[in-house]
């Protein structure tokens, strides 16, 4: 089944693309919930024709992520948490990351922050989407607090 995903849809694919999915996963998940249309062509056509017409925004879209990258990445992410030694007392999430970004003065939504859980101090890093093609990898430190 060919479908037009009228938004981001994790592990399938962004807005606007065209992708083939099993019969049962469109028809009885992405349509009833909102996330995909029939590919029909007449879709298809006004797909292309809404592309052609968002492709000058897009650019200047592009653009402003890039530059939050590079921001992003002159940045010295310090994450400090409780320790016994190396190991944390607990873990470090993709909700600190964003929290440390925040007191960095840089807003990025959690769910564009991929790093997994990490339960040791020391040096990692973690992927951010800003869009679909500006991802950065962010570097940050994790560190004992001081008691």
């Amino acid at each position: 089944m060919e479908l037009i995903l009228k938004q981001d849809v994790q592990n399938l694919g962004f807005k606007d693309d065209v992708v083939t999915v099993k019969n049962g996963y469109g028809r009885n998940y992405l349509i009833p919930q909102g996330f995909a249309q029939l590919a029909t062509s007449s879709a298809k056509k006004v797909l292309a024709e809404n592309l052609k017409q968002r492709a000058h925004k897009e650019a200047k879209i592009v653009a402003d992520a890039r530059a939050l990258a590079d921001t992003l990445k002159a940045l010295e992410i310090k994450i400090s948490a409780k320790a016994g030694g190396e190991k944390l007392f607990g873990s470090i999430t993709n909700i600190d990351i964003v929290a440390a970004l925040e007191k960095a003065g840089q807003t990025i939504d959690r769910k564009f922050v991929t790093s997994g859980i990490v339960k040791r101090t020391g040096k990692y890093s973690a992927t951010v989407r800003l869009h679909r093609d500006v991802i950065v990898d962010l570097p940050y430190e994790i560190v004992a607090e001081k008691a």
